[in-house]
């Protein structure tokens, strides 16, 4: 595991230990986080703090050129809201740790040119599955199913 993916399992592993559902996220520009963040839905009872919102929010405001030179990187396969954020903002590479729990938007970032890269890295995987197995109805709130 890199160290920015690092930085966004460490991310996932404080929002669990805060309650929440274990999901990170690190904005990187030039070889620098710029936003870390996690899953706050639990901790903060908003429907829109997710891992990858959260790191947005937490770079600030940044002019339109930087994020155009990011790589987002976060733990779990980005779903619809996040995408749309992704997109938004034409931040133009992601880094998933781990699509096997939970396939996001994937395809509709590639349609729209973003570089997806898919790690399937084996702590990612272990620490959602758990989550998911011991709390299946707080998933299924947080991802609607």
């Amino acid at each position: 595991m890199d160290k920015f993916m690092q930085a966004a399992f460490e991310e996932a592993e404080q929002g669990l230990q805060t309650g929440g559902i274990p999901i990170g996220s690190v904005l990187v520009h030039r070889d620098r986080i710029i936003g870390r963040g996690h899953n706050l839905r639990v901790q903060q009872g908003s429907p829109i703090l997710h891992a990858e919102t959260d790191a947005l929010a937490n770079a600030g405001r940044q002019p339109a050129a930087v994020y155009r030179e990011c790589t987002l990187y976060t733990t779990l396969s980005p779903c619809i809201m996040c995408t749309g954020a992704i997109l938004l903002y034409r931040i133009p590479r992601v880094v998933i740790g781990e699509h096997q729990t939970f396939l996001g938007e994937e395809e509709l970032l590639r349609l729209r040119g973003v570089s997806v890269e898919v790690r399937n890295d084996s702590a990612c995987i272990r620490l959602m599955s758990r989550f998911i197995e011991t709390h299946p109805e707080l998933w299924r709130e947080d991802i609607g199913v």
